[in-house]
């Protein structure tokens, strides 16, 4: 059926999108401008990213000794998504946006991750952009944050180093002020950086005039000591390139060096760097100021000293929906393929009550029952996650634009369900690459057919923005105990309200009873778990929990899809489709929960208690 239509049943059939254009925000829209913007980015997508997928994945990035090199599909590429306005599609008219619906925007950009996930770096620039909208000064957002909406800066996110990779209290990146005037500097108070950050994407290329970097540092107390644990991070944006007020390039280099290039599994279109920062490669001095190689590079403070993390969080939760939005479109590039090939390629015969007749031809392997079962599983991860992430999307339309108490649940909502909406997808969505090259045989492991790219692409999203396990962590010991339970009554609410709807048609009964016997068992194994109050029992056993919770959600999401398809009837070949993703769901997918939450419910200790030497 491929993704367009699935995108408009959803969008328009389910979480009735257009709706949206009631808004005062959003009163310039309507269905016709939002099909526009699908319409342009699905052109995009198909002639600047599409063709080269392969291209960027076997010519990967390289440093000459003064620049990085990237394919010129690339650069093309990066040039029709910023002359697209996609970059800034959600900002305020007064921002050169479109104040679009970031729900419409989610969508649109799926025919990108669709296309070739690891050419562009939109999705940290945006992230960096917007984090600068909140909490930059007027200057900052000025010459940073709208030139990175522009398409004229690009912009990263640097938190890891090599010594300290998810564990951010222990950073020793340092910041200190540059100068007894650092205050009074247009851009910010300006500080000296020094420190090695690890895994930055996008941290080095020419696609763009300048990189601005995001960069956590330490500054040092009063003894001259770093801070112990994160209380002392604060936030800095360190240019790749020194700009004046108005943003204009000084034509002085910022002390910040490539160190190398990452060569990764997947996503080799986009470069991964490890970026030193003041080591004296490119001095910058100050009159006034600290001069001399090695000083350090330039920063300017975002927000208040010791509170980057805090800042930080806008960006990484927004990039963690990206990343489950991206680990989404690879599990649906892979299973558009393996349909294909599945309805193409012949071999095997039926089984008849005279087992096989080797005189009969050969049937096309779709007609194999074990064949549309890992159809039915692709389909059910991959659309069922789709749903998720624009339910997501939705929330943050909610958020903005609702009144009071709209704008809290949904913010309340998304804390709980943005562990699920990144690790889910990146879990079951690569599982469905893996069944997509089990769908082609021996042929899926070759480089002849993309399924085996799509497998190396996803595999770095249950990575990408805090591993599996820092989000189960997230979830079980912040996310669910958050304002009292709040959170999670809300999201017991929702569901309750989809069951509810659904006991009224009697071809739902069967769901909504698991549905809600999923629910009790989840709130019954959360209690259990924490009524102990020994965290690290309860954390022991945090990524089953976090298992079970998602393909709780993802069942209540499936269920409220099915209440969108119309009763009654000859249902259309799409509908029948969408019934068996959810038949298959509940009755495959769903009972797996029991085992996950017992050992969560009895706060298991074998993994927890296993000596070291016994591995």
């Amino acid at each position: 059926m491929g993704l367009r239509p699935t995108l408009e049943f959803l969008l328009y059939d389910w979480l009735q999108a257009e709706e949206l254009t009631q808004r005062e925000r959003f009163a310039d829209h309507s269905r016709e401008t939002f099909d526009a913007v699908l319409d342009t980015c699905e052109r995009i997508a198909r002639e600047k990213y599409a063709p080269f997928n392969r291209t960027v994945d076997t010519e990967e990035p390289r440093f000459d000794g003064d620049k990085v090199i990237l394919p010129q599909a690339t650069h093309d590429a990066n040039r029709a998504y910023a002359a697209s306005g996609m970059l800034s599609a959600a900002q305020d008219y007064e921002e050169g946006g479109m104040q679009l619906p970031y729900t419409i925007e989610a969508a649109a950009n799926g025919f990108f991750g669709l296309a070739s996930v690891s050419m562009g770096s939109s999705m940290l620039t945006k992230g960096n952009a917007n984090l600068l909208l909140v909490h930059g000064t007027e200057a900052q957002k000025a010459v940073f944050a709208r030139n990175e909406f522009s398409g004229r800066f690009s912009g990263t996110m640097c938190l890891s180093e090599p010594q300290a990779g998810s564990s951010l209290s222990d950073i020793t990146t340092r910041a200190v002020p540059d100068g007894p005037g650092f205050q009074s500097e247009p851009l910010g108070p300006r500080y000296r950086i020094r420190g090695n950050k690890m895994w930055i994407s996008a941290g080095d290329h020419e696609l763009t005039e300048n990189i601005i970097h995001l960069v956590l540092a330490k500054i040092p107390g009063a003894d001259g000591n770093l801070i112990p644990g994160t209380k002392g991070i604060s936030l800095f944006i360190v240019p790749k390139k020194l700009v004046d007020g108005q943003g204009q390039l000084t034509g002085e280099r910022n002390d910040v060096a490539l160190a190398g290039l990452n060569h990764k599994v997947g996503w080799r279109g986009t470069t991964n760097t490890l970026l030193n920062f003041g080591e004296g490669k490119y001095p910058v001095g100050r009159a006034g100021g600290i001069d001399g190689p090695g000083a350090g590079a330039i920063g300017y403070l975002v927000g208040r000293p010791h509170e980057g993390l805090r800042c930080m969080f806008h960006m990484m939760n927004e990039a963690r929906i990206g990343v489950g939005t991206a680990a989404v479109m690879l599990g649906l590039a892979g299973y558009y393929a393996s349909l294909d090939y599945a309805k193409n390629r012949p071999q095997g015969r039926p089984v008849g009550p005279a087992g096989k007749d080797p005189s009969q031809p050969q049937v096309r392997i779709i007609e194999h029952a074990d064949i549309k079962r890992m159809l039915l599983a692709q389909k059910s991860y991959c659309e069922g996650a789709l749903a998720l992430e624009l339910y997501c999307a939705r929330l943050v339309d909610g958020q903005r634009t609702g009144r009071a108490e709209e704008a809290n649940e949904a913010r309340l909502l998304l804390e709980v369900l943005t562990p699920i909406a990144k690790s889910w997808p990146s879990e079951w969505c690569l599982e469905a690459n893996s069944l997509a090259i089990q769908i082609h045989g021996g042929y899926g492991y070759t480089r002849d057919f993309p399924v085996e790219q799509y497998w190396r692409d996803n595999r770095l999203n249950m990575i990408h923005e805090g591993t599996h396990g820092i989000q189960a962590a997230d979830l079980l010991g912040r996310k669910v105990l958050m304002e009292n339970g709040r959170g999670l009554e809300l999201l017991a609410d929702r569901i309750s309200g989809t069951i509810a709807a659904a006991f009224k048609r009697p071809e739902l009964d069967e769901y909504s009873r698991s549905l809600g016997d999923a629910l009790q068992q989840v709130q019954a194994a959360t209690a259990a778990a924490w009524s102990s109050h020994d965290p690290a029992a309860v954390l022991a056993n945090a990524v089953p929990y976090m298992q079970a919770f998602g393909h709780m959600v993802l069942a209540w999401i499936w269920l409220d899809v099915a209440l969108a398809i119309p009763e009654g009837g000859q249902p259309a070949a799409s509908e029948v489709g969408r019934m068996a993703a959810v038949r298959y769901f509940y009755r495959y997918e769903l009972p797996k929960i029991g085992a996950w939450l017992a050992v969560v419910a009895t706060r298991d200790s074998t993994c927890a208690e296993v000596p070291q030497d016994a591995f």
